[in-house]
């Protein structure tokens, strides 16, 4: 990659369009995996969604298992795990037989949000009271005690200690992150002296005040004795500018009708989205959002992205391929989002 560039990862919600099942779109999904390690982007992160029309990434560990079987090199990992679905144990034990299985790539993002719907919510957390949110801090502790090598000492009522590891003979542990777009997620990473993302790719506002929160108040651990810390951001690049226009387009439209509050459906085909109309409030989001996200030409994209990551003093950038499809490209593959990767590596 051009040494002008920063240092390039992904992140994948599985984009599900009309008229693709969710088998094709986790094939094609596995190929844009494939296609990132063999350009030498840095990462690959999931992220965790539910009962989305358009979003398929409803499992982190399912497809960073998936990914990590059909890739050689490039870190994956979860954008993220949404920690209050989930008992910390199993999440513990998941990324610990994923670090087994590809030892030194496997990256734990933790985020603190539901990821869904509030009905939903409630199905995911049926099962026992593990979303409380307040405990949030300390269940990233037990996870980093379970997923150590010495494991974690419970202490049961009768005074007795029991130990409790992930993974029996564990010799490599996940890298951890905390993931988040609030001044909590900032202050807590710091706090633990873990590494921390921002969620620019949602939502830009408070980046700056995050950052500046995190930088400052870091407390150096030993495993990350330097705050670490990457953006993400939209990005759509294609050979034309008039061609990324028309690829963004979809997403564009699929944010808005999620801002608004409008029933979500599968992602338009670029023809789909072209044809359809969309109200005032819908056009001042989409221009808004346009002039967040990284939209144009190999040269343009690729100088954007420099200069967000200069901008902010990061050396790692993380990009969602946002593109959209024409309605006669394979429903089994992403040209769209293969473009982009493609173009951004040089």
């Amino acid at each position: 990659m051009s040494a002008s560039l920063p240092r390039l990862s992904v992140l994948d919600l599985i984009p599900v369009r009309s008229g693709q099942s969710s088998v094709q779109a986790m094939a094609a999904s596995v190929a844009l995996a494939q296609t990132a390690d063999r350009l030498g982007y840095e990462r690959y992160w999931f992220a965790e969604h539910h009962n989305m029309p358009a979003v398929a990434s409803t499992t982190p560990p399912v497809l960073i298992a998936a990914a990590a079987a059909k890739t050689e090199r490039i870190r994956v990992g979860s954008g993220g795990v949404m920690l209050p679905n989930h008992a910390p144990l199993v999440v513990a034990e998941q990324f610990a037989a994923l670090e087994a299985l590809a030892p030194g790539r496997i990256d734990l993002g933790i985020g603190r949000a539901p990821g869904s719907d509030p009905v939903i919510t409630q199905l995911l957390r049926i099962s026992g009271p593990t979303a409380d949110v307040d405990r949030f801090p300390d269940h990233i502790a037990d996870i980093l005690s379970l997923l150590s090598p010495d494991g974690a000492t419970l202490r049961l009522t009768s005074g007795r200690e029991y130990p409790i590891t992930a993974t029996p003979a564990a010799t490599e542990v996940p890298t951890v992150w905390l993931l988040g777009s609030s001044d909590y997620s900032a202050k807590l990473a710091a706090q633990l002296g873990l590494p921390y993302v921002f969620a620019n790719h949602f939502s830009g506002e408070g980046l700056e005040r995050a950052l500046d929160l995190y930088r400052t108040e870091y407390q150096p651990s030993d495993a990350h004795p330097d705050p670490q810390t990457f953006l993400t951001i939209n990005a759509v690049v294609a050979p034309t500018a008039d061609e990324a226009a028309e690829r963004a387009l979809p997403q564009l439209r699929s944010m808005a009708r999620l801002r608004l509050g409008l029933p979500m459906r599968p992602l338009e085909t670029v023809e789909e989205a072209q044809a359809a109309p969309y109200d005032s409030n819908a056009a001042e989001l989409i221009d808004t959002m346009r002039k967040r996200w990284v939209i144009g030409d190999a040269a343009s994209a690729r100088a954007s992205l420099a200069a967000f990551a200069a901008r902010h003093g990061v050396d790692e950038v993380m990009v969602a391929p946002i593109a959209g499809s024409f309605a006669h490209e394979a429903a089994a593959a992403s040209p769209g989002r293969v473009q982009t990767l493609e173009l951004l590596a040089g």
